[in-house]
């Protein structure tokens, strides 16, 4: 009974397409208090800025869901503008965060800086903003070091580049491995439960159920 009367976190979110990549920079908060994450601001950081103004929101952190330039060329900046920790991802990015310049440059990305976060993260930490409690599941394939951002209670989690709507992440990048991929879908996402949302790094958002159904990577899995 008193489960059913008590007062549940409840969240909000903004996407903010950043850079030619058009990569859903997050920016998610806590209705309860306001405090907010910044998901992977990939660039275009004064757009990140104006978006956050807009919402009325306190960001108090930055999370990253693996290391690729279109997730994280703008995430030094940005710490430094709001003055806030980078949480994320698995160290076994290491080597992508350590590279942010000379991959900024391949794509004519300039101002980016290599950086390293301040809380690297694994399969079963969690993380949290405002009232609102994230699991982190390490999904490696698309990178090494991808991880999920998981809250339970809310049904819903941010995938970054792991899975899509309607397909999952390129593994012809370093690091990439499409078996591994898959095999990380399978074995973490599949069995959070077909109810559950989420946002993913390009284009629009699913379900798991959705994408176990329909996904031509997925079809048929259970």
């Amino acid at each position: 009974m008193t489960q059913d009367t008590e007062t549940k976190a409840k969240a909000g979110a903004i996407i903010v397409p950043v850079t030619l990549f058009e990569q859903n920079c997050t920016i998610l908060w806590c209705e309860a208090t306001k405090k907010a994450v910044v998901i992977d601001p990939g660039g275009d950081v004064p757009r990140i800025q104006e978006a956050i103004a807009k919402t009325g929101v306190t960001v108090e952190k930055i999370w990253l869901t693996h290391g690729h330039i279109d997730h994280v060329g703008g995430a030094a900046e940005l710490r430094d503008v709001l003055k806030v920790p980078i949480e994320g991802p698995h160290p076994a990015d290491k080597f992508l965060l350590d590279n942010v310049v000379s991959s900024g440059a391949r794509f004519g990305m300039a101002g980016v800086r290599d950086f390293a976060p301040d809380r690297w993260l694994d399969e079963g930490e969690k993380v949290s903003i405002g009232g609102l409690g994230f699991d982190i599941l390490h999904c490696p394939g698309h990178s090494p070091g991808s991880v999920v951002y998981f809250n339970a209670e809310l049904r819903f989690a941010h995938v970054g580049d792991v899975l899509f709507n309607g397909s999952v992440g390129r593994t012809d990048l370093p690091g990439g491995d499409h078996t591994t991929l898959i095999r990380s879908i399978k074995q973490k996402l599949l069995p959070l439960g077909d109810d559950v949302g989420f946002i993913c790094g390009h284009g629009a958002g699913s379900t798991i159920g959705q994408e176990r159904m329909t996904n031509p990577f997925l079809t048929g899995e259970m």
